[in-house]
């Protein structure tokens, strides 16, 4: 078992990315999940004597880190917010996972769609977008395929928590074998949560969040009474949506109708939060 070392602030992340050659992050192209069509449509194929068709997949891009040495490493994937992925948070996720012994996949689902951002409008299907990070790191020797964790943040967060939900049907047209060990999501809306979970998960909010309110995430509670995998909900006192951000203008921003502040105490009590759950769920 490797443990997770000492977590890092952003603060921190940021000196040290500075002294990282560009080599350390590879880019690299897969494809979101594939979804199964409808049972109507499968069975109409096969009466036919046809394979049934697929969905069409999605085309994204990825930014890939590993630790040093051969492996295979346990590994997590990140999806950005609704705002996009930028390079501050993509290089400080991945230095981040990267000194703690993991290997990091963060997906940007916006470019290959054409977007700048995702805020006001029904948002990407980020759920197949997670699937197929999955699967592609499911593919790489350096990969233990069993200990893969999916960390998002907001819009990311919500899709993570969509991924956890327990469902008694498959979605994807996927192997069998590869799943997520567990789940983090930051400041995500829990209404995107079904009522039961099939992993492990972490969710990490602010008291003061009016994007994502703690209601949404405080009712769910209750209404799952403790059925399914394991939930750890974390509030932090006086904190707001993007409270790990350090991007945010000026430390606190009002932008698509909602208050946004970084919270330096708060975003290292979250890194360590993150730091054990990962541990303990990325484990042998």
């Amino acid at each position: 078992m490797r443990l997770a070392r000492p977590f890092l602030s952003l603060t921190t992340l940021l000196a040290v990315l500075a002294a990282q050659t560009a080599s350390a992050e590879e880019r690299i192209g897969f494809d979101s999940a594939r979804y199964l069509v409808g049972t109507l449509k499968q069975r109409i194929a096969y009466e036919r004597g046809e394979v049934p068709p697929l969905n069409p997949a999605t085309p994204l891009i990825g930014y890939l880190s590993k630790p040093d040495g051969a492996g295979p490493f346990p590994a997590v994937v990140h999806l950005h917010g609704c705002s996009g992925l930028t390079e501050r948070m993509r290089r400080a996720s991945a230095a981040r996972m990267t000194n703690w012994g993991y290997v990091s996949l963060v997906v940007d689902s916006f470019t290959t769609r054409g977007l700048k951002d995702d805020c006001v409008t029904p948002p990407a299907d980020r759920h197949a977008d997670a699937m197929g990070a999955l699967t592609y790191l499911a593919t790489l020797p350096f990969v233990d395929p069993q200990r893969i964790a999916l960390v998002g943040h907001a819009q990311g967060g919500a899709a993570a928590l969509q991924v956890a939900s327990e469902r008694p049907y498959r979605l994807f047209d996927m192997p069998d074998g590869p799943s997520y060990r567990a789940v983090v999501a930051f400041y995500p809306r829990c209404n995107a949560a079904r009522q039961t979970l099939a992993l492990p998960t972490l969710i990490l909010i602010g008291e003061l969040d009016a994007w994502s309110p703690i209601k949404l995430c405080e009712w769910w509670m209750q209404r799952r009474d403790g059925r399914g995998a394991p939930v750890r909900l974390v509030v932090y006192p006086e904190a707001f949506h993007g409270f790990d951000d350090p991007g945010i203008r000026n430390g606190m921003d009002f932008t698509f109708g909602h208050w946004v502040k970084y919270d330096p105490d708060t975003a290292a009590l979250a890194s360590a939060e993150l730091a054990n759950f990962l541990a303990v769920n990325l484990s042998k």
